[in-house]
């Protein structure tokens, strides 16, 4: 199967390159990427999945791909002793935010484009164009940075967020590779992959490809089955663990 998807990978790079000599005759900053593997499938046995990015670019220049997964409102908790007991104190919810965030460079990304560019096109994750949902835009500045840095540290432990570039490989002037490891706890979803053509710290070209994050077999139909029917699903969930308890119950007092 690795075999077959890395055969696929090769010969869509060829057709990428003869794409890409006859796009050039009119533009000299192009760009033209593919994965090898548009589908992540997540079933039971799922510990994670590595995609292969490939490309090629007119002429010299550097390359940044990042990985985005759909944004959703994200809720950070902060917990303090009440009473004696640790609860939840405080709480600031972010709109908007990646589920997963990844990038790639050719090289350093600081040397590459200005921080207004990074700023502008959100490289990397401390670029992130953070949003306070209505019920917490009401804490000030120095609050809202120190919740955003507890949820930056917490996608970074749980590897939906990068922690430092990963590298994009020159495979001679034009040709280029990146690899992407989406974890075992990867949310579901579209994400995009944006691929950027850099000259002279200006982005000259760029590039957007879906990928899908999904679950198949069984995994799939009891998720669904979950979020269709959640008051049932629910009343199941206790019945199995009341049954799991009883029989081991039963295996202990044999014993």
């Amino acid at each position: 199967m690795h075999l077959a998807r890395l055969t696929s990978a090769f010969l869509s790079l060829f057709v990428t390159s003869l794409c890409l000599n006859e796009a050039t005759a009119q533009n000299t900053n192009e760009i033209v990427a593919a994965l090898d593997d548009h589908v992540v499938a997540i079933d039971t046995s799922f510990s994670g999945s590595k995609v292969l990015l490939f490309g090629a670019t007119e002429g010299e220049g550097d390359v940044i791909v990042v990985v985005r997964g759909p944004s959703r409102d994200e809720v950070v908790r902060k917990k303090d002793r009440i009473m004696g007991v640790w609860a939840n104190k405080e709480e600031v919810t972010f709109s908007g935010t990646p589920v997963f965030y990844n990038i790639a460079t050719s090289g350093t990304l600081t040397d590459m484009v200005p921080a207004s560019t990074r700023q502008r096109l959100e490289l990397g994750p401390d670029y992130l164009n953070s949003y306070l949902a209505s019920s917490s835009r009401d804490i000030g500045d120095a609050k809202k940075d120190e919740f955003w840095q507890a949820l930056l540290r917490s996608k970074k432990n749980n590897n939906l967020y990068a922690s430092e570039a990963a590298q994009v490989k020159f495979l001679g002037k034009r040709l280029f590779r990146a690899d992407f490891f989406f974890p075992p706890n990867i949310p579901i979803g579209t994400y995009l992959v944006y691929v950027y053509l850099v000259k002279d710290k200006d982005v000259v070209s760029s590039q957007i490809t879906p990928l899908f994050v999904s679950k198949i077999g069984a995994e799939a139909k009891i998720y669904d089955f979950a979020h269709r029917h959640s008051f049932a699903y629910g009343i199941i969930a206790v019945i199995i663990a009341l049954a799991a308890g009883w029989v081991a119950s039963v295996v202990f007092r044999k014993k």
